[in-house]
């Protein structure tokens, strides 16, 4: 008996449209958050140095739960498929979460409901994205990863844009954006239910309008590929103890050392993240040793300390382009009001005249990168290969640190940003478009879900430590930061000299 197809039927741009429409709604459920919660907190009674650790929880989520959507995933099959039972279940609960957070202020304890919502939030929007990175990889042939991607990154830059866009396009509406104290406003409120249905319905779309294959069809898929490779899981069985054991001391090493050198208390985050990886490690290895592999723990620590040579070299640079952009959403906007208007003091209106302009064109960065997800990214992956392409893109992003740096006209700033939404369009592109062509079907979603960690990681890495970095060395001068997502970003482009298209 023979099957009916071996290789993955190419889509058409309708089918490619259907599969990365939902990501659609998920974009617009992320910037909505980023854009709107800590003044929604605010609202409801955090003070400034309270922040950091409400908003903690978004990269923490995601770092939890992107591998146990993942490996989860991996192993579902029921009459709703593989990754839409994933996709349907984050929908649901982050429109509840949208709907529900304008409510915060009537009750009793509104900062702690506010903070709940918010994890509640990331959790159900990392629950489905996660299986979307893989979908692409679970319906397209390796010759269309790089447009598969590059279509999903579309969809990411024109979710942000419209999410960004809305509550100012309210407010020109008529609708106040100014409310009493402890009251949220309207232009808030209603960004935040118009979202949810926008996410619901965008999500609702890929579901109904695409089929998964079936496991027959992706074993006949599968079959055409050399995967025959070690379970990294069985390898846990003869790892010794030493490699969690200085996990633990490293995280315990970090904690020790904030109070006697006066660093600032979020590394303590740090610590105890090391730490516990350390102590679930040596769970895992000791389930090994004991014949008992076949669990979640054991899976996730086997694949993670088994990860394919691709996926580590990819690793390295995920963790330096996103060191880049955190520090880019973080230090952005005060280094235009600063540098670019002369004022660091909040209340003034040159400061807050700085603001608005970053918040415009940081939305032409999505835009950009929107268009050229679609325009740029296929036709330079085919001509220069999708490692090549990426390190381009992120050669003209590091420029367009530079010009944070160098220049002092604001209106040279769209420039900046025109470079910037370039590399931002393929560092959502391009890794997973590599990567999702070296690796086995059976283990995409938990390898997609374990390749996040290196986008997390140095996200609480720059929340943890540049704060005392900057303390230290350039109190009071964020410029400096600027020169630092250069620096990084092109790390990053010369690290794809070591990474290989596969296919």
């Amino acid at each position: 008996m023979t099957h009916a197809l071996t290789e993955k039927p190419r889509q058409s741009f309708r089918g490619l449209w259907n599969m990365s429409f939902g990501f659609f709604g998920i974009q617009i459920g992320f910037v909505l958050q980023n854009s709107n919660m800590s003044r929604i907190f605010q609202t409801v009674g955090a003070s400034l140095d309270d922040l950091p650790a409400l908003w903690v929880a978004a990269p923490l989520t995601g770092l939890i739960v992107q591998p146990i959507v993942g490996h989860l995933s991996d192993r579902t099959w029921n009459r709703f498929g593989r990754r839409r039972p994933y996709f349907m279940t984050g929908a649901l609960l982050a429109a509840l979460a949208l709907f529900l957070m304008p409510f915060a202020p009537a009750f009793a304890a509104p900062l702690v409901f506010a903070a709940g919502l918010l994890w509640l939030l990331d959790a159900s929007l990392n629950i489905a994205m996660e299986p979307f990175r893989a979908f692409v990889g679970d319906m397209l042939d390796r010759s269309q990863h790089a447009t598969g991607y590059a279509v999903q990154t579309a969809f990411i830059g024109a979710g942000a844009v419209f999410a960004a866009i809305f509550p100012w396009l309210l407010g020109h509406l008529g609708v106040s954006n100014v409310a009493p104290a402890g009251e949220i406003p309207d232009t808030v409120r209603w960004s935040f239910w118009a979202g949810g249905i926008a996410l619901f319905a965008a999500i609702g779309w890929t579901v109904l309008t695409t089929r998964e294959y079936s496991p027959e069809e992706m074993a006949a898929f599968e079959a055409e590929r050399a995967t025959a490779t070690a379970q990294p899981v069985s390898a846990l069985a003869e790892k010794s103890y030493g490699s969690a054991l200085v996990w633990l001391v490293l995280g315990a090493g970090i904690a020790l050392i904030v109070d006697p050198l006066g660093l600032e208390k979020e590394i303590y985050l740090l610590g105890a993240l090391l730490a516990t990886y350390g102590v679930l490690s040596a769970i895992a290895i000791s389930l090994a040793k004991r014949g008992r592999s076949a669990n979640m723990l054991s899976t996730i620590v086997g694949d993670f300390a088994g990860m394919p040579a691709t996926m580590k070299r990819l690793a390295l640079v995920q963790f330096f382009s996103w060191s880049a952009l955190f520090v880019m959403w973080i230090y952005s906007g005060p280094i235009v009001s600063q540098y670019f208007y002369g004022s660091a003091d909040p209340t003034t209106a040159a400061y807050n005249e700085g603001a608005n302009w970053w918040n415009l064109i940081y939305t032409v960065q999505n835009g950009v990168a929107a268009v050229a997800a679609l325009l740029l990214l296929p036709r330079l992956s085919k001509r220069l290969g999708k490692a090549r392409t990426h390190m381009v893109c992120l050669l003209a992003g590091a420029l367009g640190f530079l010009g944070y740096f160098f220049l002092r006209d604001p209106n040279l700033l769209i420039l900046c940003e025109i470079l910037r939404g370039v590399a931002w369009a393929s560092i959502l592109a391009m890794p997973y478009a590599i990567l999702a062509s070296s690796l086995p079907q059976a283990k995409l979603g938990i390898y997609m879900g374990l390749f996040n960690i290196f986008v997390v990681l140095p996200q609480l890495l720059v929340a943890t430590v540049m704060g005392s970095i900057m303390k230290a060395l350039f109190p009071g001068d964020p410029i400096w930061t600027m020169l630092f997502g250069a620096a990084v970003w092109t790390i990053a482009a010369f690290a794809m000299l070591r990474v290989r298209d596969a296919g």
